[in-house]
């Protein structure tokens, strides 16, 4: 039987993100972000039918910045991915590393029953949570 320890992503995630609409302007955005450590807005569902999107900062810096565009004019819902891949709190860190390199993302939020608990990154699969596997061995 394996007896190796399992990390799970509600282990490492960060519960504190941004939950935004994605009519605010960029500029609103950055302005009303309380965890800009986070890298990334999570879009809002606009209702019951709808999916979450992300923004993340290097979006803003490639399609708003580098495209020499106002932030005062550009919505998040013209920039954001969406539907937004997400992850289970439950998902061990593992399984989650491969799905974010699979489809070439950093982060992902984390989403059960139909609410964002956190986002989680590679950063956090690191140094999180191969670190507490390691202090196993």
């Amino acid at each position: 039987m394996n007896n190796k320890k399992i990390v799970r992503v509600a282990e490492v995630m960060k519960r504190e993100f941004d939950l935004v609409d994605g009519k605010l302007t960029v500029k609103a955005a950055l302005l009303s972000m309380k965890h800009p450590e986070t890298r990334a807005l999570i879009v809002d569902k606009r209702d019951a039918d709808d999916e979450y999107g992300i923004v993340l900062i290097s979006d803003i810096a490639k399609k708003v910045l580098g495209a020499d565009r106002s932030p005062e004019r550009v919505n998040l819902y013209e920039i954001m991915a969406k539907p937004v891949l997400s992850v289970l709190p439950d998902m061990n860190i593992r399984y989650c590393a491969r799905l974010l390199e699979r489809f070439g993302i950093m982060r992902a939020p984390v989403i059960t029953n139909g609410q964002v608990l956190g986002i989680v990154s590679f950063h956090d699969l690191v140094l999180q949570g191969l670190v507490e596997l390691i202090k196993e061995d």
